[in-house]
C-alpha cells in the first residue's frame, strides 16, 4: 500500500465537511463530466447557501440542478444560464444572485485561484458591462435589479497582433475565485491522485479541481500508482486531496441533454437525406 493514499470509502464519506456556506468549484460543461456521485451525496447533507463556481448549473433536475430545485444554492458564479428553467427563474424571481462572466474569464479565474495568481488582465469585456458595471447581479420578486457588478479597473497594454504589428489594448482586470471545495469527475485516476479525464469531459474539471483548496475527485477507473503513463496525466495528484472509486452502476449513471436519432435529424430536414 502507498504512504499516500487519497482514497476515501464513499461518496457521503468524502464531501461530509462541506458545510453550509461553503463556496464549490464544480466541474462539467452542459452534462459532460459532471461529478453527479458526489452532487448527489451533498444533496443527503443539510448544507445550504452555497456558492458554486459552474460553467452552468446543470439542467431541471439532473446534476447542479438538484441542489438548486431545493434552494441549496445561493449564489452562482457562471457562464451562461442555459437550458435550466428552473436557474431563470430563480435568477428572474429574485431568489438566487448570479455573477455571469465570460466563459474563458471563467476557466481563467478558477486556474489562477490554483496556481496562486490573485488577478489578471484579460481584454474579454472591455467595452460592455462586464467592465463597466451594472450587469445584474441579482433581482427583487418585482423584477427590480437590486444588486449590479461594480466597474472593473482597465488598462492599456501592448500587445502583437497576428500579422506582427504592435499596438496598444485595453484589458479589463479580472480577480481568481476564492474556493473552498473543488469537485470533479475523472475516467481513471489513482490513489496519489493523478487524474486523467475522457475526452470533451477535459473541460472545466481540472480547473474546478486546481481552484479548491480540497479537491474531491470521483473517478470511473482506480488504478494503483504507477499505472497511469506520467504522460497521460492531465492533472497531477497535488491538487487532489480525496478520490472516489465509482461502482459500475454510478459509471453508467449518464444523462443525454439533447437526445438526436436518425426520425430526429429527418424530421428537421422534411425528410430529405
Amino acid at each position: 500500500m502507498s504512504e499516500i493514499d487519497k482514497v476515501v470509502a464513499s461518496a457521503d464519506e468524502a464531501v461530509e465537511d462541506i458545510g453550509s456556506g461553503s463556496s464549490l468549484a464544480v466541474g462539467g460543461f452542459g452534462l459532460s463530466g459532471v461529478p453527479i456521485v458526489l452532487i448527489d451525496a451533498l444533496n443527503r447533507t443539510d448544507a445550504t447557501d452555497l456558492k458554486v463556481a459552474s460553467n452552468n448549473c446543470g439542467v431541471d433536475g439532473w446534476g447542479l440542478g438538484v441542489l438548486l430545485e431545493q434552494h441549496r444554492i445561493s449564489r452562482v458564479v457562471a457562464s451562461y444560464i442555459g437550458e435550466n428553467k428552473e436557474f431563470a427563474r430563480q435568477y428572474l424571481g429574485g431568489e438566487i444572485e448570479v455573477e455571469l462572466n465570460p466563459q474563458g474569464t471563467l476557466a481563467e479565474r478558477l486556474r489562477a485561484a490554483g496556481t496562486g495568481v490573485p488577478a489578471f488582465y484579460t481584454p474579454a469585456g472591455v467595452g460592455t458591462m462586464i467592465a463597466d458595471g451594472g450587469l445584474p447581479w441579482r433581482y427583487d420578486t418585482d423584477g427590480n435589479v437590486t444588486i449590479t457588478s461594480p466597474a472593473k479597473e482597465v488598462r492599456e497594454f501592448e500587445v502583437t497582433l497576428a500579422d506582427g504589428t504592435r499596438v496598444r489594448k485595453a484589458h479589463v482586470l479580472e480577480t481568481a475565485l476564492d474556493i473552498d471545495f473543488g469537485i470533479v469527475r475523472a475516467l481513471k485516476g489513482d490513489r496519489h491522485g493523478n487524474l486523467v479525464f475522457n475526452k470533451s469531459a477535459r473541460n472545466f474539471n481540472p480547473l474546478a479541481a486546481m481552484a479548491g483548496r480540497v479537491a474531491i475527485a470521483e473517478v470511473e477507473q482506480l488504478v494503483e500508482p504507477g499505472e497511469i503513463d506520467p504522460d497521460e496525466v492531465h492533472l497531477p495528484g497535488i491538487f487532489v486531496h480525496r478520490v472516489v472509486e465509482l461502482s459500475p452502476d454510478e459509471v453508467g449513471r449518464k444523462h443525454i441533454e439533447k437526445r438526436t436519432t436518425q426520425e430526429t435529424m429527418l424530421g428537421l430536414t422534411g425528410g430529405r437525406g
